[in-house]
């Protein structure tokens, strides 16, 4: 195991090195989407452990998506954008209440009692699963994939021995559950028919809005009293910058960039989360659940790396 968890730093520190020589060679619009991609996506995990001190989780994450598609869609609405058909909105609902009620909706949920950190870490597994969900779907992963599918699922066994786990059984499952429906969401996604562009993100982050405050208003929760300055602050931040400029940001890199260096943020964002978790909320993590995490991120990296020598094939 520590053999495993030396060459799995080895592995993530080389192909984090070599980000920087990659983007200088980047046109600066894509370098702005990377840097937001990495840094807000990374911080949002901190973001809503703030604003889970002053609202409860499905209003919080349901509210931030209804008012995050609202405002998209009245945007894109003024530019002369489509409106989505019939099936459009039923495929954004099923797409939105994986992506945003199952991935994004667990994430909050499970905040309420694991570390931002270890969030971002479990999530961060993510296209293990939709590499696993590629293959049910006719397109098994290659051998390298594989390779990183099994590193990575070892270290999510592994890393729920990890005490703050332990300590919470449903945080556990409902944080290992939130990337398999964020995966699954991703591939239905270039499956069904969605609205073009980044109407798409619009119609989900509204229909997975609405899927979670109902969840909100049917299981009784309630502010039982006026949000702090600082959980309002949170929840603005993850509205505009999370939902609305991230969210963007991504949707132009997919379309831009190669998939390889479109989905580096799996492995750049749980770096920033432990940074945050532990500068700004007194987090701690053990050797061993450091040493796992590198695990998971080498996994992830093996599947990035083999999906981008696919492209470039």
């Amino acid at each position: 195991m520590v053999k495993v968890m030396q060459n799995s730093l080895q592995v993530i520190s080389a192909t984090v090195l070599a980000l920087p020589n990659r983007i200088r060679r980047l046109p600066l619009t894509v370098i702005a989407c990377l840097l937001a991609v990495y840094v807000i996506w990374g911080s949002t995990y901190y973001a809503i452990r703030i604003a889970l001190g002053g609202l409860p989780p499905f209003l919080l994450v349901g509210s931030r998506y209804l008012v995050a598609g609202a405002i998209l869609l009245v945007i894109l609405r003024a530019r002369g954008a489509a409106w989505p058909t019939k099936r459009q909105w039923l495929n954004s609902a099923m797409v939105g209440a994986l992506l945003l009620g199952g991935g994004n909706g667990g994430v909050t949920v499970a905040e309420q009692w694991v570390a931002s950190s270890l969030a971002a870490a479990i999530i961060a597994t993510a296209p293990l699963w939709a590499a696993l969900f590629s293959g049910l779907f006719g397109k098994w992963p290659a051998r390298l994939e594989w390779v990183g599918i099994v590193i990575g699922l070892a270290g999510v066994v592994v890393l729920n021995l990890e005490g703050d786990l332990r300590a919470s059984p449903l945080g556990a499952v409902v944080l290992v559950l939130a990337p398999v429906c964020w995966a699954l969401g991703s591939v239905l996604s270039r499956r069904v028919n969605l609205p073009a562009g980044v109407m798409s993100a619009a119609a989900e982050m509204l229909a997975g809005g609405a899927l979670l405050f109902s969840i909100s208003v049917l299981s009784g929760e309630r502010l039982t009293q006026l949000p702090t300055p600082a959980a309002l602050g949170a929840w603005v931040y993850l509205v505009v910058f999370g939902s609305l400029v991230a969210f963007s940001a991504y949707m132009y890199l997919i379309r831009t960039v190669r998939p390889a260096l479109a989905l580096s943020y799996t492995y750049v964002n749980p770096i920033v989360a432990l940074l945050l978790g532990v500068a700004l909320a007194g987090e701690r993590i053990s050797p061993l659940g450091l040493g796992t995490i590198a695990v998971m991120l080498a996994g992830v990296v093996f599947i990035s790396l083999a999906r981008g020598r696919a492209a470039s094939s």
